[in-house]
């Protein structure tokens, strides 16, 4: 089979679609000296809304942002607790400690890779105020469990959909069940800008207003967007600008047709590899569809005797064409941050072991069968040991 050089992402595809359209509307734009705020960003804001089927969308400039001021309009902070995943990006558990909080890591699920519900109750103490899950490369974790679990404790949920925006749980969107969803425009993702973005969704409008202060270093506006200069909090600068709005509302129409083609490129390595016994394949959660944010295997074997491991099958990839990804190496609650909170190795084994055995492969819109079976091809190559 004929090398080819594979990329983890390709970007430049999903451009080609949109090409005309995009540079249209951002010379459009330009030529209208209106870069922040307006129509362009309000337009964005519904049409995300009522994609997700919520009362509310507030757009801001990264997912990172997003988390920060959910939390700080559920009033969490100095002295409080939230549960979340040690198995994400850092951001989810920053913006807990941004705010005086204590992030409680709790294990993961080792066919899903999202948090283990069943271990959450143990977790909560009279300090507990929010839960974050995260929707791990696209797949939704159960929502109508979690809520559950959140009425019997009165707590808040603050959903992470960076890498899930599309996803359903129950035939609801992720971002919609929980009393805030929080999301990243950032270029890889789904949903993803040509910088970065964010943005939260909301049912309640006490959560949205208050977001929408926060966004706006805390300040007031009078009816028709006048500035009053009042400032009613500490708020900080987190506004999506309209070149970014633009962009991502074309991109919205386009998101479910992505979305396909991601899930058709997950079924077709579930084809390719199925009988391969050294790795272990994703699990496709019943009850919610996935997005396919990464396809992530696990090497099942890792002994000494066939020198068969995750990093040494990246290299081997790697020479022969195939990048590959590993989110996450390093668990968060043994990050050298957060030694302070006095995790040690061994506290969590199942995230622990997944950080050490997670390999994702190529996987995007536009992804070739070709590119699958090669990247299949080179995959089954280099467990030959």
């Amino acid at each position: 089979m004929p090398v080819k050089h594979i990329p983890p992402v390709d970007l430049t595809r999903q451009h080609q679609v949109i090409s005309q359209q995009v540079e249209a509307k951002v010379l459009e734009i330009l030529r209208s000296g209106k870069y922040i705020g307006g129509a362009t960003v309000t337009d964005f804001e519904s049409q995300f809304a009522q994609y997700h089927g919520t009362s509310y969308c507030v757009a801001c400039n990264s997912g990172t942002d997003a988390l920060y001021m959910a939390l700080r309009a559920l009033d969490i902070g100095e002295g409080d607790e939230v549960i979340t995943t040690p198995f994400t990006f850092i951001a989810t558990s920053e913006v807990i400690v941004r705010v005086g909080a204590k992030p409680v890591f709790v294990d993961i699920d080792a066919d899903t890779f999202n948090l283990d519900l069943a271990k959450i109750p143990a977790a909560i103490t009279e300090k507990t105020k929010a839960i974050i899950p995260v929707h791990l490369f696209g797949q939704p974790i159960d929502m109508t469990q979690l809520m559950a679990i959140a009425k019997t404790y009165n707590l808040y949920i603050i959903e992470d959909c960076a890498q899930a925006t599309g996803a359903t749980w129950n035939n609801h969107k992720v971002g919609s069940i929980g009393h805030v969803g929080c999301f990243s425009f950032f270029p890889t993702k789904n949903l993803g800008g040509c910088g970065d973005g964010g943005a939260l969704t909301t049912n309640d409008v006490t959560i949205a207003n208050k977001i929408k202060l926060l966004r706006e270093h805390g300040l007031v506006r009078e009816t028709g967007a006048k500035l009053t200069y009042r400032h009613d909090l500490t708020g900080l600068n987190s506004r999506l600008d309209a070149l970014q709005a633009a962009i991502l509302s074309i991109k919205l129409q386009y998101l479910d047709s992505w979305n396909n083609q991601r899930q058709e490129a997950a079924s077709y390595y579930q084809q390719l590899l199925e009988n391969v016994t050294e790795i272990k394949l994703p699990l496709a959660v019943s009850g919610g569809v996935s997005v396919w944010n990464q396809y992530t295997i696990r090497i099942q074997d890792s002994s000494e005797e066939t020198e068969l491991n995750r990093d040494t099958l990246r290299k081997k990839l790697q020479q022969q064409g195939v990048s590959s990804m590993v989110y996450y190496p390093l668990p968060l609650h043994l990050q050298p941050v957060y030694q302070n909170f006095n995790y040690q190795r061994g506290t969590l084994p199942i995230v622990e072991q997944a950080a050490e055995e997670v390999l994702s492969l190529p996987m995007f819109p536009g992804i070739t069968v070709e590119e699958q079976q090669q990247t299949a091809y080179c995959l089954k190559d280099c467990l030959v040991y």
